[in-house]
């Protein structure tokens, strides 16, 4: 598992700059943080089944309404349910740096960014060994086009993750620990081009300050 620089160079909003200063400090931020803990994540196979146009997961109990769903599960009859998170030693961590020094604050909080997402990158490897000849999905997350935050409660409930990992949802639907990820994919026969990442598909497409300064956080 490894913490992708220029990732959190894009959480930061600097994206392929050439500030070496900058990217000095995001290395030495993404070596402490790597060296200190590292992303958990657990996750569920379950069935797909369909009745007319909503889409069942019978063993986590939930329905996925939306045409997202639908779309990037067209082809299924599996799904993985994954939940990942830097834990609430993260947030102590970010709390501190951020009474001692708010710049280095920011640069851990893009380096926990990318953290989290290798922690996911990790565990859908992970996935794809288990389905040898078949192929998975982009994963995709309550917030993605029309995927409802409200999902959040059953997707952690599924995986009964305030037990196994300390992760729980908040009653504004976020997930706390702040560092943490809940996702959907899809297991198919065929090569599944279809992809959900991109500004289009996020939830903050209208509100994000990297969009506003012509900039995004897609690779």
């Amino acid at each position: 598992m490894r913490l992708d620089i220029e990732e959190a160079l894009r959480y930061l909003g600097a994206g392929g700059t050439q500030d070496q200063t900058l990217r000095q400090s995001v290395q030495r931020e993404a070596e402490a943080l790597t060296a200190q803990l590292k992303p958990r994540y657990i996750y569920k196979v379950v069935s797909l089944t369909r009745s007319g146009e909503e889409l069942l997961l019978p063993e986590a109990g939930l329905s996925l309404p939306g045409r997202t769903a639908r779309l990037m599960l067209e082809e299924c009859h599996q799904a993985v349910v994954l939940a990942c998170t830097l834990g609430a030693e993260f947030d102590a961590l970010l709390r501190t740096q951020q009474a001692r020094d708010m710049a280095r604050a920011v640069i851990l909080d893009a380096c926990g960014s990318a953290w989290v997402e290798a922690g996911c990158d990790a565990a859908e490897k992970e996935i794809a060994a288990l389905f040898p000849g078949k192929y998975l999905t982009d994963r995709f997350s309550p917030g993605y086009g029309d995927l409802p935050l409200a999902l959040q409660p059953g997707l952690c409930r599924a995986l009964d993750a305030p037990r196994r990992i300390g992760l729980y949802v908040t009653g504004s639907l976020l997930l706390n620990p702040a560092k943490s990820v809940t996702a959907l994919l899809g297991v198919a026969g065929t090569p599944q081009m279809r992809r959900i990442r991109g500004c289009a598909c996020c939830s903050m497409n209208q509100t994000c300050q990297l969009r506003k300064g012509g900039k995004t956080c897609a690779p």
